[in-house]
């Protein structure tokens, strides 16, 4: 006899199963498709120590991400104006806190049919509940990343606009009271976007 073959087995257990999570279309762009990518190449704002430019949308089904990027330059600022103005683009340190407006990034679309949404880089918008739909549109900031030296700050993210609006112009607005930039905006072909979207492909047969 085995020295340990009358040793307790463990029982078995039905493991439950795992299922892949699938987000709203309202938070982020369809996992499952190929999207189609369009040259923008516009300029939000443009002085000799700020760019913020749009570069490219990717065109989705349900919506469109737009590939936004910004750059600032050091100038004449102080080392303790420099280190706020860190602070200001990545929210960290005393008074830098997502609820002061006039310190982030604010974004906005106003579509052809009169529709209009708004967000902030480090907003916590409330659509991103999971389960109850909110109205249309939205827009949502998809943080992508930054760096910064002595010299130079630069970051960049995507914006998810929902639904893929209508055909006719779409202004991309943009304001950064914190870094003396009022509201400025550029104008998108929605036509562009509606005739990309045809070109979308499913990963999958």
């Amino acid at each position: 006899m085995n020295f340990f073959e009358d040793f307790p087995k463990p029982e078995h257990v039905e493991q439950a199963k795992n299922v892949k999570f699938v987000p709203p279309p309202w938070v982020g762009p369809p996992q499952d498709e190929l999207p189609t990518v369009m040259h923008v190449g516009q300029f939000l704002h443009r002085s000799p120590n700020l760019v913020m430019l749009v570069k490219s949308a990717e065109i989705y089904t349900t919506g469109c991400s737009f590939d936004l990027a910004w750059i600032i330059r050091r100038v004449d600022e102080s080392d303790e104006e420099w280190t706020m103005l860190h602070a200001s683009v990545f929210q960290h340190g005393p008074g830098m806190g997502p609820t002061s407006e006039d310190r982030q990034l604010l974004l906005g679309v106003q579509l052809p049919d009169g529709g209009s949404a708004r967000t902030g880089i480090f907003a916590r918008a409330s659509f991103l509940n999971l389960k109850d739909q909110p109205e249309a549109p939205t827009l949502a900031f998809r943080g992508g990343g930054g760096s910064g030296n002595d010299d130079e700050v630069s970051a960049s993210g995507n914006l998810w606009l929902w639904p893929l609006p209508a055909d006719g112009d779409i202004r991309l607005l943009a304001q950064w009271k914190g870094l003396g930039v009022e509201e400025c905006s550029i104008v998108i072909d929605g036509s562009q976007l509606s005739a990309a979207a045809a070109s979308v492909q499913s990963l999958w047969q």
